[in-house]
C-alpha cells in the first residue's frame, strides 16, 4: 500500500481556514454512462470533526460521472470482509479506516475494489494533520476519479472569484467545492480579472483603488503585492504565460486597447499588437507559442489568434453574434468563450481543427469562462434568483452545476491549476 504525507503548497491555504462552505451547489444532468460506486463509511471516522467518506461522495457526485450507491448498513473495512455478492450492480467499492495517532496526526487507509472482477484497484495510506481532512478527502476523490475515468481529478484544485456586497468587494480563493474560503483582498473599489499563476502561488488582478484601473500581482502565501502596470489610461486583463515568466496585459497608454507583455516584477514591458482598434482579453496557448484574444478589428467583437512573438492575427469565430473572453483548453485543441446573440450570452466551445462551435449552456447572463485543469469542466459567471452566481458545465454540455453564495454577488471566476504536493 502506497504511503503519502501531505505537506507543501497544496496545503498552505488549508490549515487556517474555516471548514464551512460559502457556496450551495445544485447539480443538473449527468454523464452519458455513470459509474455505479459505493463509498463505505470508514472505520473510526465517526471520531473526526468531518466525515472523509461524505466529502469523497460529494466530490464524485458533483462530477456527474458517478452514481453513488448506498451501503445499506454493510460496513466492510478490509478486503477479507467484503462479500462481493452483496454488491451486485456496483462497479467499484471504496473501503478503509481512520486512526488518530498519539501525536494528533490522522492516518487514513483506503482501498478501491473492483466489485465485478473482485480485485483491488489500488490501496493508499495517507498521514496528515487533523485540520487537513478535507484535503485528504479531495485527494482520495481525485485518485478514484483518475482510476475509473482515466483523467486526472480536480477536486483538490482551487477557484478564485470576486464577491461583491454593496460597496465591499472581496477577491476570494476557495476549494473547488466552495469550502476553505480565503479573502485575498478586500476593498471598496471594484476588483476585476483575477488570473492564476501556473504554479498556483500568485494571483494577478485589476483594481480601481487608485482611481483608475491598475494591474497587480499578489503572493497568496505572503500577501505581498507588486504593481505590474499603472500607466495613464486603463491597465487591464492580465494573464500568465504557461511558464510563469511573463504576463500579457492590456493597456491604453498609446491610444486604443493593445496587448503588451511584462515580467512578473513589472519590468520589460513590450507591446505585441499594433492594430489601432481594440485588442483585449489575451490568453496564452498551453505551449506558450500563441495568444487568443478579443478584437473588434473586423467590425464586431470576435476571437483571433496570433503568435506571441509577432505575426498576423487570424480570425477564429464566424458563427454570427459577438464573441468574448477566449480561454484555451489545457490540451490546446479547443477554446471556450462567451457567445452573445439575440440578447443572450452563452458559453461556447470551438475546436481548432474542425472550427465547429458548440453551445454548452442554455443562455442568459453567462460570461468569463475558464477550463478546469483537466479540461473536463468549464467554470463561468452566471445569474439566478436575482444574484450573481458561479456555474460549471461539462465540456460535452451534459452536466451543469449552479453554485450560490451565502452572501453577495459573485463575478469574475477563474479555475486554478493543478497544485504539486
Amino acid at each position: 500500500m502506497k504511503i503519502l504525507r501531505y505537506a507543501g503548497l497544496i496545503l498552505f491555504l488549508c490549515g487556517a481556514l474555516p471548514a464551512h462552505a460559502v457556496l450551495t451547489i445544485e447539480i443538473m444532468g449527468a454523464g452519458e454512462n455513470q459509474i455505479p460506486i459505493a463509498i463505505v463509511p470508514l472505520a473510526g471516522e465517526d471520531k473526526l470533526a468531518q466525515s472523509i467518506s461524505e466529502i469523497v461522495s460529494a466530490d464524485l457526485a458533483r462530477s456527474g460521472l458517478f452514481r453513488l450507491v448506498g451501503s445499506a448498513g454493510k460496513r466492510p473495512h478490509e478486503p477479507n470482509e467484503v462479500v462481493y455478492a452483496d454488491w451486485a450492480g456496483v462497479d467499484a467499492l471504496l473501503i478503509g479506516s481512520v486512526k488518530v495517532q498519539p501525536n494528533g496526526r490522522v492516518e487514513v487507509k483506503i482501498r478501491l475494489l473492483d466489485a465485478v472482477k473482485q480485485t483491488e484497484l489500488f490501496g493508499q495510506a495517507v498521514s496528515a494533520k487533523n485540520d487537513q481532512l478535507r484535503a485528504i478527502a479531495h485527494r482520495i476523490a481525485d485518485l478514484i476519479y483518475e482510476k475509473l475515468t482515466g483523467d486526472a481529478g480536480v477536486f483538490s484544485t482551487r477557484i478564485a472569484y470576486v464577491n461583491r456586497q454593496g460597496k465591499s468587494n472581496r477577491l476570494v480563493v476557495a476549494d473547488s467545492d466552495g469550502y476553505g474560503e480565503q479573502s485575498v483582498l478586500s476593498i471598496s473599489e471594484p476588483i476585476m480579472s483575477p488570473a492564476w499563476s501556473p504554479d498556483g502561488s500568485h494571483l494577478a488582478y485589476v483594481t480601481f483603488e487608485q482611481g483608475h484601473a491598475v494591474v497587480y500581482a499578489q503572493s497568496l502565501l505572503t500577501k505581498q503585492r507588486v504593481v505590474l502596470a499603472n500607466f495613464s489610461g486603463s491597465n487591464s486583463a492580465p494573464v500568465w504565460a504557461s511558464d510563469g515568466k511573463s504576463l500579457a496585459i492590456v493597456l491604453t497608454r498609446d491610444g486604443s486597447s493593445q496587448i503588451y507583455l511584462v515580467r512578473p516584477d513589472g519590468s520589460n514591458l513590450r507591446r505585441i499588437t499594433f492594430s489601432g482598434v481594440i485588442d483585449t482579453e489575451p490568453n496564452f496557448s498551453p505551449d506558450g507559442q500563441y495568444l487568443l484574444f478579443t478584437s473588434n478589428r473586423g467590425g464586431s467583437a470576435q476571437i483571433y489568434r496570433m503568435p506571441v512573438e509577432g505575426g498576423s492575427a487570424v480570425r477564429q469565430t464566424f458563427d454570427g453574434g459577438s464573441n468574448f473572453s477566449p480561454r484555451y483548453s489545457p490540451d490546446g485543441k479547443s477554446f471556450v468563450f462567451a457567445h452573445f446573440i439575440n440578447g443572450k450570452f452563452y458559453i461556447a466551445m470551438q475546436d481548432f481543427q474542425s472550427k465547429q462551435m458548440q453551445l454548452l449552456t442554455d443562455g442568459g447572463w453567462e460570461k468569463k469562462p475558464s477550463f478546469s485543469p483537466n479540461g473536463k469542466l468549464v467554470l463561468f459567471a452566471s445569474e439566478a434568483r436575482g444574484r450573481g452566481i458561479l456555474a460549471t458545465v461539462s465540456s460535452d454540455g451534459r452536466v451543469k452545476q449552479r453554485m450560490f453564495p451565502q452572501d453577495g454577488d459573485i463575478r469574475e471566476p477563474v479555475w486554478g491549476p493543478f497544485l504539486k504536493p
